[in-house]
């Protein structure tokens, strides 16, 4: 059972303490409580990518993304009609109040049921030769590098059986023969693995033209180097509710100018501004494709993820960015690696435990 209550914050905190909490707490959702303890209002990870969306930085006090309108259980209550509430009204976690409102427990409902099946493909792109990364993959693919004692491409797995995804394909080059022999059919994972052969690199999405047949619904596409605790099916919703052909998972990045900026017009002073910080999104290298994208992708050519996402705006098809707040770390350098094997035991479940 999970600990509710890491998932506690203060009313007038900040969205990077309710980011922290979905984070450390692990239960997708924050709940805030005023100085008297009394539950104020709940915040999910939709309603922090919401607000990211909308302008809001992880700096903006909490109430400016809280929702107040929420349901609440009371001790004693019937977990059977607890889930049924949850599902009538598709929500995942439901409070447990006292009689002053004060928050005594959480009701979860991947604890209350098993998680949904879903049957969408997971295509893991594992076939680059991890050059940045020598000579740890000299003899070993990045996929299979140990970080918190199991392979990096293990733990991409199990976050997506967690929630009930089992279909595989992985993309697979350098060093391909390890990368098989360990992970096999799946079966030892109980999950199903077929394999994408490239015979030279195809790109991001170029490998994509190498499945056996046309999918029937949509496809994750995730690189095979990123160590991360995003909400899989919280993105296939997004990507379904938008009715995007492709959906792009974006983090927030900030690049803050060291120098006071001075604003000139015709050799005029207009403006000044003392170190600005600059913010983007940047890309999280996770992606959801509809059917008919995939489709269309050649067999046998280069193309990588940017280009196909170009080619789909100019063509005027709709394309979504899901802003991510979850743990995230791309592996390509020494001190990534590293920093993952640091950070291994806070976020995620360590072999054996």
């Amino acid at each position: 059972m999970k600990d509710w209550k890491k998932a506690i914050v203060p009313i007038d905190g900040s969205v990077r303490d309710a980011v922290q909490a979905l984070n450390v707490g692990s239960v997708r959702v924050a709940l805030a409580t005023g100085p008297d303890g009394r539950l104020q209002g709940v915040i999910t990870d939709g309603d922090i990518r919401r607000g990211l969306l909308a302008g809001k930085t992880l700096e903006s006090p909490l109430r400016e993304v809280l929702v107040t309108d929420f349901c609440a259980a009371r001790p004693g209550d019937d977990d059977e009609a607890i889930l049924a509430i949850m599902r009538s009204k598709d929500i995942l976690q439901i409070p447990v109040l006292d009689a002053e409102g004060r928050v005594i427990g959480l009701k979860i409902l991947g604890e209350l049921s098993a998680p949904t099946r879903r049957e969408n493909w997971v295509v893991l792109m594992a076939g680059g030769l991890g050059t940045r990364l020598r000579p740890l993959t000299e003899d070993c693919p990045k996929p299979l590098l140990p970080v918190g004692g199991r392979p990096l491409l293990e733990t991409i797995m199990q976050q997506f059986l967690q929630h009930g995804f089992s279909n595989f394909y992985i993309s697979v080059n350098y060093r391909a023969d390890m990368v098989e022999r360990h992970f096999g059919d799946g079966s030892r994972l109980k999950a199903r693995i077929e394999y994408l052969r490239e015979p030279e690199p195809l790109g991001t999405a170029g490998a994509l033209g190498l499945l056996p047949e046309k999918p029937d619904r949509p496809v994750f596409v995730m690189n095979g180097d990123l160590l991360t605790r995003v909400d899989f099916p919280g993105m296939l919703d997004f990507h379904t509710a938008h009715a995007a052909h492709a959906t792009m998972a974006v983090r927030g990045f900030d690049i803050q100018v060291p120098y006071g900026v001075v604003d000139v017009q015709e050799n005029r002073i207009v403006g000044l501004e003392e170190k600005p910080v600059q913010r983007f999104f940047v890309n999280a290298g996770i992606y959801v494709l509809s059917p008919e994208v995939v489709a269309e992708i050649p067999r046998g050519v280069f193309l990588d993820m940017p280009t196909l996402f170009s080619r789909l705006m100019d063509q005027g098809r709709p394309t979504a960015a899901f802003p991510i707040h979850e743990y995230w770390m791309d592996i390509g350098r020494r001190q990534d690696f590293d920093q993952a094997n640091c950070d291994f035991d806070l976020h995620f479940q360590p072999p054996g435990r």
